[in-house]
């Protein structure tokens, strides 16, 4: 059987009010050592961290573009502790092979593996973190964009089939329109980041890139 072959989902052309900066706010999710920097958890296990170098360029030139327009920025992290683990992801470990107790403490929180890195937040930046997949899962995230008066979230980060696309999901559902910068979010595997921007344009939001948005940030 022939493999299957997925390429990235034609962009939308933005128009200026979509994005405008009042109704805005852009996430960053996941950009911490042990997912960014090849010294901590995921590269010292051989991931090829270079891959992540171009979206964490486009990541900052987003921060930078929404903070000239008052666009709110949110830093979204993964802060693990052994309490808060979760069995089924620890069982699903197990079932692959593979060791849970090692494999689940990432991103330990108070531990350097959890500090973002490459983008960093400013005094200005809320800060939230979680301890699953999605940003909204048991977080304050939903209660702070009510209170910003938002309806538009711009998704950047890493990875892109994983915290991205949840939090993607998730945002859809309590009805935000999301548009997902291709260019400034990753994944370790180019085939991944194809399929996880197919999927999330079929169903839960549009695909742009950095130099559109920014383009409207910079011009209002």
């Amino acid at each position: 059987m022939a493999s299957l072959s997925i390429t990235a989902p034609a962009k939308t052309p933005l128009q200026r009010d979509w994005v405008a900066p009042a109704r805005c706010a852009l996430c960053i999710i996941d950009v911490q050592n042990d997912f960014a920097s090849q010294d901590y958890m995921l590269g010292q296990l051989g991931i090829d961290m270079q891959v992540l170098s171009p979206a964490l360029a486009n990541i900052n030139l987003l921060q930078q573009a929404a903070h000239q327009a008052d666009v709110p920025v949110i830093f979204i992290g993964l802060a693990t502790s052994a309490a808060q683990d979760s069995a089924s992801w620890k069982t699903r470990i197990a079932r692959l092979g593979g060791n849970p107790e090692a494999e689940i403490a990432i991103c330990r929180e108070g531990t350097p593996g959890a500090e973002f890195c490459f983008c960093l937040p400013a005094p200005t930046d809320k800060v939230i973190f979680k301890t699953r997949y999605s940003g909204f899962w048991q977080t304050g995230l939903q209660d702070y964009l009510q209170s910003l008066g938002v309806d538009t979230l711009i998704m950047t980060g890493i990875t892109t089939e994983c915290c991205v696309e949840s939090t993607v999901r998730d945002a859809f559902h309590l009805d935000y329109h999301v548009f997902v910068p291709e260019d400034a979010c990753a994944a370790y595997e180019p085939a991944l980041h194809a399929g996880s921007l197919a999927g999330m344009a079929m169903s839960f939001a549009l695909i742009t890139d950095t130099s559109s948005i920014t383009r409207f940030w910079r011009e209002a």
